[in-house]
């Protein structure tokens, strides 16, 4: 089971490896859902080129993610393959899915 901080670490992880040449044109905010002990809101925007992350919930999120902590943390952390966990109903995508299809390249894997 993830710890809260490796939670709350994985957000500014993904902002550090944003690639912005991925993300022209895109102008978004991403609400992660995220339920359990661990889980919370947190959101990253995606603006000017460049990304920002916070924790909250925000209004009018063009795409949300819906997933446990633990569930969450696998993905990102590459343990987890985000198709299979998406498939399987481990994660689920609200709104728009052509952001959530560009998410690995817009946010690269180290």
């Amino acid at each position: 089971m993830a710890k809260a901080e490796d939670v709350q670490g994985l957000f500014p992880a993904m902002v550090e490896r944003f690639v912005p040449e991925k993300a022209v044109g895109i102008e978004a905010t991403i609400l992660f859902d995220l339920s359990g002990d661990n889980g919370g809101f947190y959101w990253i925007k995606i603006a000017e080129g460049a990304a920002t992350t916070g924790a909250g919930e925000v209004s009018d999120p063009v795409m949300t993610v819906k997933a446990s902590a633990d569930d969450w943390f696998a993905v990102a952390t590459g343990q987890t393959n985000p198709m299979q966990a998406f498939m399987s109903g481990k994660l689920k995508i609200l709104g728009d899915m052509g952001l959530a299809m560009k998410m690995q390249t817009i946010f690269a894997q180290s």
